[in-house]
This record gives structure tokens, sequence and C-alpha cells, in this order.
């Protein structure tokens, strides 16, 4: 059995413990709302199986209509590991501080945060990878092994049927040497490096899509809704009931303040594995109100929202079925058997979105709160950290072709395929789906790229 080493889930301890086998985490740490943390949520709130033991693997989801299919390739597309808050969260998170400390409240949790806790995220931090987050995809690594042996395997990995594409941000840098390290710790590989490349072009491309960068992230009237929503009364009473608590004015009260303090919650949960103090400042109501007003963000910013939230990942789409088109063509002698991709939820998203992923029949917008408790676009499940979309293809002998998507190690079915099994649909009713994409969606077209660079 591979010996595997994992730091303490202290953040200011340098010692680390060394597992034989697989590690519990226990559950008795887990608020009750951690389920609703947003793309600020941990993996394991996704499939909470992986607290008892972070290496288990479901092999039984991976059932192939015939015993001749086998599969030929893998490429996934992963969110970076748990890291720290951005600058902007810290300055956020710094100033609800010092409201709390103002609070007169004579009960046991706030006096814990007025005398006990201390501030500890800095701006510095700025959104670099944790030691937990390292973990996030050592694990990942071993459980992707473990879930398709024959293609992330250790005669793949020396022969360079491996390859890693990564962001250039230091969380996805650092994210994919863990990957790597899961791999070279599971066969215990000593005497070979591997390299990766960094390819923002394909990782990072909604910073150079114009129309999106323009029309959406840098557009102050792209979020409306999610200002409507801030000022409305849901969250409106989630801000009262903190103040209430703290026993503060109403008026010191923000939405900021509101996401501030729960981000606080997530955080100390996601980089320390500790129920805080922080939490008790929200019961499960709240907590709703809370997972709406940043998915209706997510939604608006980089899902269904505005069309070219999608289309700027038309870039990666096509480097996706690219790939996919090149093993199909030659699936007996597949010459790329795995890619493993690093980038952002702001990846993951516009893909997911583009392929179909989630789209309510409903729209998310400022006031039908109420009516999307059953709302499958939650990006609570859709993309914690180390969130990955795989996509698998087999080839099932007599020409037959079959494409397996997962999404966080559960199987899902593309959107409008019908074909049974829906979640190993034939390759060719895939193709068929997206047709029209693969025939256009080109990112410098849908970016106007060109001629905007005219117009100037």
């Amino acid at each position: 059995m591979a010996l595997f080493r994992l730091r303490a889930p202290d953040v200011t301890s340098g010692s680390s413990l060394v597992i034989r086998g697989h590690v519990s985490m226990g559950r008795a740490n887990v608020p009750s709302i951690a389920k609703y943390f947003s793309t600020k949520g941990r993996y394991e709130e996704v499939n909470p199986h992986l607290i008892e033991d972070i290496l288990a693997v479901n092999t039984s989801m991976i059932r192939p209509p015939t015993p001749q299919c086998r599969p030929v390739h893998l490429t996934a597309i992963i969110r970076h590991g748990t890291r720290y808050p951005t600058t902007k969260n810290v300055q956020k998170m710094l100033k609800f501080y010092e409201v709390v400390k103002t609070s007169t409240e004579d009960k046991d949790w706030l006096r814990e945060l007025r005398q006990d806790w201390v501030m500890w995220y800095t701006e510095d931090m700025d959104g670099r990878l944790v030691r937990k987050g390292m973990d996030d995809h050592r694990h990942l690594a071993v459980r992707l092994s473990k879930l398709f042996p024959s293609l992330i395997s250790e005669d793949n990995l020396r022969k360079g049927g491996i390859q890693f594409m990564t962001s250039s941000k230091h969380r996805c840098v650092n994210s994919t040497l863990s990957f790597k390290r899961g791999l070279t710790e599971l066969w215990n590989i000593k005497d070979q490096s591997f390299e990766h490349s960094v390819n923002d072009a394909l990782m990072r491309f909604f910073d150079t899509c114009t129309k999106f960068v323009e029309d959406v992230s840098e557009n102050d009237k792209a979020l409306s809704e999610l200002d409507e929503f801030n000022k409305g009364p849901e969250m409106t009473r989630v801000q009262e009931k903190i103040a209430d608590r703290l026993g503060v004015p109403y008026s010191q009260i923000t939405d900021e303040s509101a996401e501030a303090a729960f981000y606080l919650c997530a955080y100390e949960l996601a980089i320390k594995t500790v129920n805080s103090p922080w939490c008790q400042l929200f019961d499960e109501v709240d907590a709703k109100v809370m997972e709406y007003a940043n998915d209706l963000k997510q939604y608006w910013k980089r899902g269904y929202g505005h069309d070219i939230n999608s289309k700027s990942s038309c870039s990666l789409f096509h480097d996706l079925f690219s790939r996919l088109e090149r093993a199909a063509t030659n699936p007996g002698n597949v010459s790329e058997p795995v890619m493993i991709q690093v980038g952002h939820a702001e990846t993951l998203l516009p893909l997911l979105t583009l392929l179909g992923f989630f789209n309510d029949t409903e729209r998310l917008t400022s006031k039908n709160f109420a009516s999307q408790t059953n709302r499958s676009f939650r990006t609570s499940q859709m993309l914690p950290y180390a969130a990955n979309l795989v996509l698998v293809l087999y080839n099932c002998g007599g020409g037959e072709l079959r494409l397996q998507p997962l999404l966080n190690e559960k199987t899902v079915a593309f959107p409008g395929v019908r074909e049974q099994p829906s979640t190993m649909p034939l390759y060719a009713d895939v193709r068929e789906r997206y047709r029209l994409l693969l025939g256009g969606c080109d990112f410098e077209v849908e970016c106007e790229l060109f001629n905007r660079k005219k117009q100037r």
C-alpha cells in the first residue's frame, strides 16, 4: 500500500503527519451551513464520504454498456485547490472585524471572537494556495488514478502520456505541482521529473475576450440583478439578524458586511477545518440567502446571464474537442492518453454553461429567490475548491466510441443527449449535440477582437 504524507490542517503549524492508506478527517468540526458556501466551499461538502476517507472512490459508477469498452483518453479540467482570501475580501473582513469588536453582547461565542480570536488574514495572502489546497490536488490525483488505472498510470506518466497545463496564477501552478506530486508519491517515482505548460489563452480566456471584459467584467450594470437582490428583503433581513446577534445598529451592517462574515466562517473551515464562532452569525435560512447571492453573481458574470459569458470559452471548448477527435480517429493507438488542465472557477463555469449543464428553465433574478429552491444552478455543488470536469472517451470495439462526463467525480448527463446510458452516450451523438458549436464558436469572432481593434 502506498504511503501518503498529509500536512496537518493548522496552517500555523510546520508539522506533518504520515498516514498509511487513507486519511480520516471526521465530521465534528463541520458547521451545519457548510453546504451553502458556494465557490468558497470545500470539495468534501460535495463528496461527504471523503470526510471519512479522503482517498475513497466509487468505481461502480463507471459501468460501460459492454465489457469490451475500455477507456482510451481522459481530459480533466480542474479548478485550483483551497486558497487564502483575495486582498479585496481580506479588506472587507478586516472592516467587519472592527465592527464586531464594538459589540457588547454577552455571549460565549462573541466573547471568544472579541477576546481570543486573532485576525490572522492579511492582504498579502491575496488568493495564494494553502496547504489544504495542495492536498486537494494530491488526493484528487490518487483518486483519479484509482478510477482510471489504465490511463493515469505510472507507465503513461513516465513516457509522457500524461500532459499538464495550467494558468499562470501561483495557486494554479502550485495545484498542478501538487497533482503531479500525488502521482509521484503514489508510485514512489524519484528518478524523473515531469514538465507542465502555462497557457493563459486557454485557462484564463476571460482576460483576453474583449467583449466579455467590456460588457460584463468592467460593466457596472452587468450585475444589476445581484445589486437589486442585495437591496432586497431577503438580504436586508440577513443583515438585520447579524446586527441583532451582535447588538450593533442596523446601519453598521451592509451586504458587504454579511458577505465578509460568511466568508470568515467559510475560510476558517476550508483552511483550518474549524467550526468557527463566526458561523454563529448565520442560521440555515441566512445561509441559503447568502448562497443565492453568490449564485446570482456567478450566473450573471460567468454563467447564463449574458451570452458572451459562455462564448468566451470557445477556445477551451475547441481545444477539448480537438483532442477528443484525435483520439477518436485512432482509438487503438491514442497518442495523448491524458490531459490535466488546471484553472479557475471562472474557467470551468463558462465551459459548463457553453455545454448546457445546470440550465434552469427559470432564469436567476433578484425577484425569484423563493421559487429557485430546487434550482440546478447551485455553485456550492458545481464549483467548490478543486472542482473538476472529467471527460473519458471509451473504445467499445467495432467502431463504437462512447464519452462519459464526470463532474466532481460524479456521473452527469450531457444536456440534450438522450441516448442510453445517458451518462455514457455514443461519441457521435455528443458531437451531433454540439454540431453548431463545433462548426462555429470562434473565439475571435465572438469576442470581437478584430472589429474593436479596427474601431480604435
